[in-house]
């Protein structure tokens, strides 16, 4: 099963797009999402300094586009892309170019909504000074202990020993003066305390621009950085992504979810080498491709066609007629009671449980629609993005009495 990444913030490097622009289709949809995000995206990508380049507002919408526009290179035809990523998922601004990869969003879209996040929260964290420290190694109940101590979040939680904490200067030289055991700290080069209450500034923004975008479903399994859980609705994914500006990210919880649902290969977009890194410490394996540059397209296509199946029925890459309403993680699934074929179900309907040893989610009818088929029996083991009911969408259902 192939896996497809997008990096966050601080993967960017100075000149990362140069080889790219030799590409004249590449050239000119950069400078068409340039236009709509009113920012000179080339020149950042290829000339601009490391200084220049780690400004939030320049960095967020450079990456955005970056991702969306070398997964195009990949999948020319972005149905193909649909039937052989088997998952997709960002890590922290990444989501959005995860969330446009799949169809959530328009390229357009995921443009404005990072133009907007990226100077909200270089806003927010002009406020006052504050900024993000990696731990590595130490006990993990320990590191915790010792973020919480300072006052200070744990922001970023990579797996594999590595937590990122974040919050004021003076909070995290308490961390430095009072580090845990057996761990070491680095400071990291970003302009403020992101996924901590320091940017609920700029969420209050986002949620008020979310309510006049119009989303679709995702085409393949798309997961949250909140819990990693594969979140079906679109909606509720851009929901997420607001909130995601001011709350943690769990990249060790996405990994988790990978391993369970039996990813093979993962391929990480431009600028890559970060989340690759994370999965070779943390998945291992599995086959990982790191695309930078143009003249890696060919074996980066071989790459799919290992990893990625063409002959797998997506339950979700296409339109049918129907819906499937899938499983958002790994556990027993229980039903809800009274839920019968040919049932009619109004948005929202919980249809059944699906709980493990950490969490207890409740599945719910992402759209109005008619009970078809359940797929899963009472108390039967689930996967991430397993189908287990299919509906009939009233609309259509309506149309055809």
């Amino acid at each position: 099963m192939l896996a497809i990444v997008a990096p966050g913030q601080g993967a960017q490097t100075p000149g990362f797009l140069g080889p790219w622009l030799e590409e004249r289709r590449f050239a000119d949809r950069l400078n068409w999402l340039s236009t709509v995000a009113g920012i000179d995206l080339a020149h950042y990508g290829t000339q601009a300094d490391a200084e220049t380049i780690r400004d939030t507002a320049i960095a967020q919408p450079l990456l955005v586009a970056a991702g969306l526009l070398t997964a195009l290179e990949l999948f020319p035809q972005p149905t193909d892309g649909f039937r052989r990523t088997g998952v997709a998922a960002g890590h922290s601004v990444g989501e959005i170019t995860a969330a446009a990869a799949v169809g959530v969003l328009s390229a357009e879209q995921a443009m404005v909504f990072v133009r907007e996040r990226g100077a909200q929260m270089a806003a927010a964290s002009a406020v006052r000074p504050t900024s993000m420290m990696a731990v590595i190694g130490g006990d993990p109940d320990e590191v915790q202990a010792a973020i919480a101590a300072a006052g200070l979040t744990a922001a970023n939680n990579n797996g594999s020993g590595q937590v990122v904490a974040a919050g004021t200067v003076e909070q995290l030289a308490d961390l430095q003066a009072n580090p845990p055991a057996k761990a070491r700290l680095i400071q990291l080069s970003v302009a403020g305390a992101f996924h901590t209450v320091h940017m609920e500034p700029a969420v209050a923004h986002l949620e008020r621009l979310s309510r006049a975008i119009t989303t679709h479903d995702p085409r393949t399994r798309l997961l949250s950085n909140a819990d990693g859980q594969v979140v079906q609705s679109g909606r509720e994914y851009l929901a997420r992504l607001v909130k995601q500006v001011a709350n943690p990210v769990r990249w060790d919880l996405c990994l988790a979810t990978m391993a369970e649902i039996g990813v093979t290969g993962l391929l990480e977009l431009p600028p890559a080498g970060t989340l690759t890194g994370i999965a070779k410490r943390n998945l291992k394996g599995i086959e990982l491709f790191s695309l930078n540059t143009p003249d890696q397209l060919a074996d980066a296509q071989d790459f799919v066609a290992r990893h990625g199946d063409a002959g797998w029925a997506n339950p979700l890459a296409s339109t049918p007629s129907w819906r499937m309403l899938v499983s958002p993680i790994k556990g027993e699934f229980t039903k809800a009671s009274g839920i019968e074929t040919g049932q009619a179900l109004a948005a929202g309907t919980v249809i059944g449980t699906a709980a493990n040893l950490r969490d207890s989610v409740e599945v719910r009818a992402t759209h109005d629609g008619i009970v078809t088929e359940w797929l899963v029996e009472d108390g039967d083991p689930v996967a991430p993005g397993q189908p287990l009911i299919r509906l009939y969408p009233a609309t259509e259902a309506g149309a055809a009495q």
